[in-house]
């Protein structure tokens, strides 16, 4: 009799070999075991067919192989397997060519002869369809192909030591044993439900009978998953709320010069902001507040201002942004508006290091990770901001807030992020959004274009250069590659120089060292070159008024988060700007991406479409986020089944505010990193 708790080394079907297996990655149970739901589906009671042309998204492909071998040019050397289409041993003229680099072993695993299942994405190279590294499973003659085929099967993370095959039969194996004994819960979890259903759900969630039952079965498991991290959402915010910090923020001698000293007003969602963070850092309780703005929205002024109420609190402030070029573009700012008020400003990046000594008071501090690494540095740290915070890891917040006594922290983001997210991820944090942007700025036209002549490209530079105006010309590759069909920078860097003078033309990416990188960035600030060949090192901290124009080349190459983001370097001043897309990809998905970008300026309806179709890994950066182990990922936009996740939470907490019984029963599904997650 199966039950959650039960070893699974105890389960006769599984040899020692498999046992170990399992034991490798961190399960003992059963309940361990049925954790490990499946990353897909696919349907085989009908593949696709064989394409004729590149795909956009993976095909689940059915087919013999008639030839297999170990291939290779010069010193590459690569497996090979050609499959035709067909399946019962008929095949047609359909053919796709598979290919694993440096996986010698492939030529254990696919051989002629075989009825093979592979799932990937198509691409044409040489005259041939091609499908590197594709998942393939080969197809048994036994007979016994009732969990394998003809149905929608599970796939699942691979478990080194266990084929897909095996590990399938292994989990239906342990599945149906608990059918069989529901009165015994596998997944033990800390309200009321009733077994039978959660257990029906469970291997409905497996092994589902069609797709709309699945769906439903996924969904409340996703509720599940959510919940623990809601849980885990409220804990910190419970904890937050119970620390006693200092008081600041009562003197505003200085945020009422800097006021007087501003030649333009700020924005009222600005006003807005700053009022929520004077009254949080008057609290006796650490303010732990995200500022969540669109590109170009002004965060950096909410910021300015934040650091000198604390200041003028006679606290240290720090800022850490993610990028050298980032944290000099906040240093020059500050400077700039800072130095006239007489406030000492510090700037400390790996490479650089400027002091402004007129003052002997409290100190603003800006940086990149540098400041993590200089126990002296601060005196009294009692406000910290963390920009971009998306880039830094949990632990590398966490070292720099450590450096103060629960001081005042303020995140920010330029990245437009949905709603559900910041339900799930920030939900612990007091939320402040900047959805104005400052009067005067420029409008910036977006444009797509599909096979574009270069000579038509050139004469448009050309022609917003003799304006006077300036360029970024952004490339996806700094260099070139075997890998990737795609210009690079410094490919593309001379044959600029060529069309518009080399005197004109500048070169910047993350491999120049800082000092090079320096002096590029201030010849274009300075207009002393008018055209910036470019990666995506740009993409936060540039601020140059005067360049209106931005051509993305392999625009299908960016996200659209990414595209948005790299869009807000231009429209920054009083110029009508250009934003346009180049791409020679003929994919509908791909064109369907770009045209969101044509379309709107909203960066919350962007970043919700570049989480339908990327997911929340590429929005946030899951390894930063503490979402690396986000169960069910594809209901992140399902607002109404986070909201009923959070309700449960509070239910729970309420009634066990230490979480005892609620963490020892929920550990299979809490993620490590979720149990790190928060800023204090």
């Amino acid at each position: 009799m199966t039950s959650g708790q039960t070893l699974l080394a105890s389960l006769a079907t599984l040899s020692t070999k498999e046992s170990q297996a399992l034991e490798s990655v961190g399960f003992t149970t059963i309940a361990d075991l049925l954790a490990h739901f499946p990353k897909r589906y696919e349907d085989r009671r009908q593949f696709d067919a064989f394409p004729t042309l590149p795909t956009g998204k993976p095909v689940c492909l059915h087919g013999g192989v008639i030839d297999a071998g170990t291939k290779g040019f010069g010193k590459t050397r690569f497996y090979e397997a050609v499959i035709m289409d067909g399946s019962g041993g008929v095949f047609g003229s359909g053919k796709i060519t598979c290919r694993w680099f440096n996986m010698p072993f492939m030529s254990k695993v696919i051989a002629a002869g075989q009825e093979v299942i592979a799932y990937g994405k198509v691409k044409e190279q040489g005259g041939r369809l091609i499908i590197d590294h594709p998942e393939i499973e080969v197809v048994s003659d036994d007979g016994e192909k009732t969990i394998h085929l003809n149905r929608i099967v599970p796939i699942y993370k691979n478990i080194s030591g266990l084929n897909q095959r095996r590990l399938r039969e292994i989990i239906h194996n342990a599945a149906a044993d608990c059918i069989r004994h529901a009165e015994h819960n596998p997944l033990p979890f800390p309200f009321p439900v009733s077994e039978t259903t959660r257990t029906a759900d469970l291997f409905e969630t497996h092994f589902p009978t069609s797709a709309e039952t699945g769906k439903a079965a996924r969904r409340r498991f996703a509720l599940e998953s959510f919940f623990t991290l809601q849980l885990n959402v409220v804990w910190q915010r419970t904890r937050h709320l119970s620390h006693l910090g200092r008081v600041l923020g009562k003197k505003t001698t200085l945020l009422k010069a800097f006021y007087e000293s501003l030649p333009f007003d700020l924005t009222g969602a600005q006003k807005r902001s700053i009022k929520e963070i004077i009254n949080d850092m008057r609290q006796p309780r650490p303010m732990n507040r995200l500022l969540q703005g669109d590109v170009g929205s002004g965060k950096t002024f909410v910021a300015l201002a934040s650091m000198l109420l604390a200041i003028d609190s006679g606290a240290d402030a720090a800022l850490m942004a993610p990028t050298q070029i980032l944290a000099e573009q906040h240093f020059l700012t500050f400077r700039k508006w800072l130095e006239p008020l007489g406030v000492n400003i510090v700037l400390r990046t790996a490479n650089r290091r400027e002091e402004i000594m007129e003052s002997h008071g409290s100190t603003i501090f800006i940086g990149t990770h540098a400041l993590l690494y200089d126990e002296t540095l601060f005196t009294d740290l009692g406000l910290v901001v963390i920009d971009e915070q998306h880039k830094f890891g949990v632990v590398q917040r966490a070292a720099l807030i450590r450096q103060g006594t629960l001081p005042d922290v303020l995140v920010m983001t330029a990245t437009p992020i949905p709603r559900s997210l910041t339900m799930t991820i920030y939900g612990d944090l007091d939320v402040s959004l900047l959805d104005e942007k400052p009067a005067g700025r420029g409008k910036i036209i977006t444009a797509l274009r599909t096979k574009p002549k270069q000579q038509d490209i050139t004469d448009f530079v050309k022609a917003q250069l003799a304006e006077g105006r300036q360029a970024y010309l952004v490339y996806p590759l700094v260099e070139e590659s075997d890998a990737v069909k795609a210009e690079s920078a410094t490919e593309a860097f001379p044959k600029w120089q060529k069309r518009l003078g080399a005197e004109n033309v500048g070169l910047i990416h993350g491999k120049l060292r800082p000092e090079a990188k320096d002096t590029v960035m201030e010849d274009f600030r300075n207009g002393k070159t008018k055209a910036l060949v470019a990666t995506t090192v740009i993409e936060v901290g540039v601020d140059v008024p005067n360049a209106n124009l931005m051509i993305l080349h392999h625009a299908e190459r960016f996200g659209l988060a990414q595209i948005h983001q790299l869009r807000g370097r231009i429209g920054r001043g009083e110029h009508k700007s250009y934003c346009i897309l180049l791409t020679d990809s003929k994919l509908p998905e791909a064109i369907e991406k770009l045209s969101v970008l044509e379309k709107t300026s909203d960066g919350f309806e962007i970043a919700e479409a570049d989480l339908r179709l990327r997911g929340q890994g590429d929005i946030l950066g899951t390894a930063q986020s503490g979402l690396t182990d986000l169960r069910f990922a594809d209901f992140i936009t399902d607002i109404e089944l986070i909201r009923q996740a959070r309700a449960l939470a509070d239910k729970v907490f309420l009634e066990d505010p230490h979480l005892t019984k609620a963490y020892a029963n929920l550990r299979p599904f809490i993620s490590e990193n979720a149990a790190t997650q928060g800023a204090h």
